[in-house]
This record gives C-alpha cells, structure tokens and sequence, in this order.
C-alpha cells in the first residue's frame, strides 16, 4: 500500500485546506472512524482533507492508508512482544506523516497502546490530538488517565460514566454516545420483518471476533458447539459475519466443520445476520453492545493468551466483562470467560435461550434499558464531529492570527 499524496512540510500555514490525520489501529476503530469522516465532510465541506491508517471502512470514505492497518492490530501483554519493532518502525513513520501533512487536528482511535504512544511523540507540537474511546481506567490501571491527560487536548468516550475519570485530571472530556446507536438503528427493522416472515429450525449468529488471535482460540471451540447445538435442534441454521481481509481464512478453518456456517462480509449484511438471528454466540467487545440494542439475545465468550489472561485478572478492578452488564451493573446476559470458555458450559446457555422464551424476554428487557440509559439524542457520529470540527476551526484560527 503506497503512502497517501501528502501536503509538502513547506505548504504555507492559513493555506485554504482544512487538515485532519485519523489513526485507526483494528477493524472496531475503522467503523468508529469512518461515520466521523462522513460527519466531518458535512460539516466542513469540500476544503477538509484526510489522511491517516485505517481500513477497509475508511478507505470507503476515501482514505488512502498510510500502511496497512492490521500492522496494528495486536491485542494481549504476550502477543505484541514479538511484533515490537514493527510496532516502533510504524509509529516513526506515523510520526513524519503527521508533521508533514501539518493537520490542524489529529484524530487516534482506540489502539491506546499505539496512540497514546503516538501523542507523546507529537506533544508540544501545536497540533491538537482527539483521541476517539477511553482506555479502560474503571476497569484496570486507574493512573493512565493522570499519564494521558497532558498529552491529549481532547477526549471523546462512549459510556455515559466515563468523564469523570479524566476531568478530574483536567483533561476536556464529552460523552459522544456509543457507536452501536448509529449502526443498529436500520438492522431493528430489519429484525421486526425477520421475525414476522421467518420460520422454521432456529438461526444462530457467530461472532468469534475480528483478530487472528481471537479467531484461533475460538473458532475450534465455537464449531464444538455448533455441532452439539445441531444435535439438540436439528437443522440448525449458522451465519459468521467477518470482514474482507479474514473471510479467506474463516473459510479455509469452517470447511470441515459439520454445520457449515454462511459467511458475510459486508456491513449491511452483517448488521442483518445479527439483528435476524434468534440467539447469537459473540467473543465480549463492541458487537455484544449492538446485539444488545438490535434485541437479539445472546451469550459472551472470550479466551486470551493464558499469561494475558493471569496478569490481568491481578489488575481488573470491575465485576463484568461485556459492555451491557457493565452499563447496567449486574449480570443481564451470561458471561463464560477464559477457562469458562467450553463447549459444554456455552450449549448449555444457548440451549436456555433457544428452549425457554422467558429468557430471551429477560435479556430484552435488560436491552430495553441500556437502550434508555446510552441514548443522546444526535448520533454519536455527529456529536463527535460537532468536537472534532470546532477544533480543527480553532487550529486553523490560531494558525493565521500567528502566521
């Protein structure tokens, strides 16, 4: 992938283009950031300019990454050892983008490891950075929010009890909304028309996770439980949505698996299988939020590196893993982590919701008020970019008047 055609470092400052470098380091923060560019086009129209790392979301939105993002993309204390000069290599070359594309705002997205490491190299600058989803200092390791707030201008979170935990370091925080209110919103009518048009055996969405690492721990154990679901509701239906780059692979690893599950790429497709699907089997992250809010009950799961898995259960101070019981604090859906992470233990809870309507009623429910309790009126997209612009303009400001 080549790099982007970017504005020489001798452009002149209060040039007419308004300059914005985003970095999204997986798939999550692609889907973040590529609504923001939308939102940012319509609000600063045809003199914005973006370059930056991201995916296949983004390029959409005519971004021309950089590198390739899944250089980024590492998750886990042990998995990124291995990969750390390449790490260091990507974030040198970030870094000399950025100063010459000279933006009046730069955008990190998620990856704290890569962005926040990023922020300290371009701190002192004169460019602002926004980074896009907190790091998780109400879960583990409190103290990064005291580390990070020098180094940002400004902090856009998804969850309403966040602020907090950076104000109290001075660092300019809003709740923006979560992401899952824009994306599920045209999937819950699809799920009404599914559920009054679909009979038949039962549907089953699978979502074993958007990272190499996640889908070779959980891929074997989610056909195990494919299988044994079949056995108890025969002609079990299956569908696995991923994204482009891991569909060759995904295929490859379900061919001999003895319910072949439908493989979707594309978002509106994927937004679909989940909102369709009468239970769904999700590794814990952003997807159990959308699942949530399109209505579809369903069980997390997740398996680490056993390593990760030891040094972090010495550091998370919170109760839940998956967003829903987090935001409502108690345990709405199963959660079957890490040694929990079993077929046996994961039929068992699917098969409560397949057999027993009054439990998907009670995941329902519990939908139905995180639902009240994220909602924000504008979308997320739009709040965020509302932010994102009124710096930029500012930057662009501050430049001519000292130019």
């Amino acid at each position: 992938m080549t790099e982007p055609d970017l504005p020489a470092a001798s452009a002149p400052v209060g040039e007419s283009d308004l300059r914005v470098f985003m970095v999204a380091g997986e798939p999550s923060g692609d889907a973040l950031a590529a609504p923001l560019i939308a939102a940012l086009r319509r609000r600063l129209g045809p003199r914005l300019r973006i370059a930056g790392i991201g995916g296949e979301r983004m390029a959409e939105q005519g971004l021309q990454s950089l590198f390739p993002m899944t250089d980024l993309a590492l998750m886990g204390l042990v998995e990124v050892v291995p990969h750390i000069p390449r790490l260091l290599r990507r974030l040198r070359e970030a870094e000399a983008a950025i100063r010459r594309f000279r933006p009046h705002a730069v955008v990190t997205v998620d990856a704290p490891g890569f962005s926040f490491r990023l922020a300290a190299r371009l701190r002192g600058g004169g460019i602002p950075v926004i980074h896009y989803v907190a790091p998780t200092v109400w879960a583990w390791r409190p103290g990064r929010a005291r580390r990070i707030a020098p180094l940002l201008h400004h902090l856009l979170v998804l969850l309403p009890f966040e602020p907090p935990w950076f104000e109290r370091w001075g660092l300019p925080t809003s709740y923006v909304g979560h992401p899952a209110l824009e994306a599920v919103r045209p999937a819950t009518a699809d799920r009404s028309a599914a559920e009054r048009s679909r009979g038949g055996p039962p549907r089953i969405c699978l979502l074993p996770g958007s990272r190499r690492g996640e889908l070779r721990r959980h891929l074997p154990v989610f056909a195990k439980v494919l299988h044994r679901l079949n056995e108890r509701h025969p002609g079990l239906q299956a569908v696995l949505p991923t994204v482009p780059s891991l569909a060759g692979s995904i295929s490859r690893a379900v061919a001999d698996w003895p319910v072949a599950p439908e493989i979707v790429v594309d978002r509106p497709a994927t937004l679909r299988a989940m909102a369709s699907a009468d239970v769904a089997l999700a590794a814990s992250g952003t997807v159990t939020l959308e699942l949530a809010l399109m209505g579809t009950p369903f069980v997390a799961t997740y398996r680490m590196n056993p390593l990760t898995a030891a040094v972090l259960r010495r550091l998370v101070r919170v109760r839940y893993a998956t967003l829903v019981n987090l935001v409502l604090d108690r345990p709405a859906v199963p959660e079957l982590l890490q040694e929990r992470c079993r077929p046996d233990l994961l039929v068992a809870a699917l098969d409560r919701l397949l057999g027993d309507p009054a439990e998907g009623r009670a995941q329902r429910a519990a939908f139905a008020e995180l639902a009240r309790r994220l909602e924000v009126g504008a979308p997320p997209s739009e709040r965020a970019a509302e932010i994102v612009a009124d710096i930029v303009l500012k930057t662009e400001g501050s430049r001519r008047r000292s130019g």
